[in-house]
């Protein structure tokens, strides 16, 4: 029982930890301040493969073999397993060029707008430290959080808030 119980308190630090770490960054901003709001593009989804992703492949070809949309649970920013590995691909093509790429989070709609544009900020910060992490030029990846204002999916269930609890990469 004892063991159960350290076992459960070490998880929870490693919790606490990793959110506090992905709550003390900051969103990508203008010279001037002010944070930068580009026009959004279509999202392409796909399945993570086996495919060689050694640099000669091209940025269009790689969201057919990767996703380029990562969910997450409820009121988290927690990277799930199938997330990282799609990531793992997308950080060794980054790697190779000096392609920009912007991190889009979005919150579903329970919760306050101001909450929600944080969780979406701390969801898209969790991928683009996953990124560097994975040796990407943190410089060429850019973060910004819509909260719940642009919706994947609109109804209230929880369908619905799954597809809307997610970051997109454009």
């Amino acid at each position: 029982k004892m063991m159960k119980t350290q076992s459960i308190k070490l998880g929870f630090c490693a919790a606490v930890l990793s959110v506090f770490m992905v709550g003390c960054s900051s969103t990508s901003t203008t010279t001037d301040g002010s944070s930068e709001t580009l026009p959004g593009d279509n999202v392409a989804t796909g399945t993570v493969g086996d495919a060689d992703i050694n640099g000669s492949m091209g940025s269009d070809d790689l969201s057919s073999i990767a996703d380029t949309v990562f969910y997450f649970d409820f009121d988290k920013a927690i990277l799930k397993p199938e997330s990282r590995a799609a990531l793992r691909l997308h950080a060794q093509n980054l790697k190779a060029g000096s392609r920009q790429i912007r991190l889009e989070g979005h919150a579903d709609e329970r919760g306050t707008r101001e909450y929600n544009m944080a969780l979406g900020e701390r969801r898209a910060n969790a991928v683009r430290e996953f990124l560097v992490l994975e040796g990407v030029n943190g410089s060429s990846i850019e973060v910004i959080s819509y909260g719940e204002e642009s919706p994947a999916a609109h109804g209230s269930d929880e369908t619905s808030y799954a597809l809307n609890r997610r970051v997109e990469m454009k």
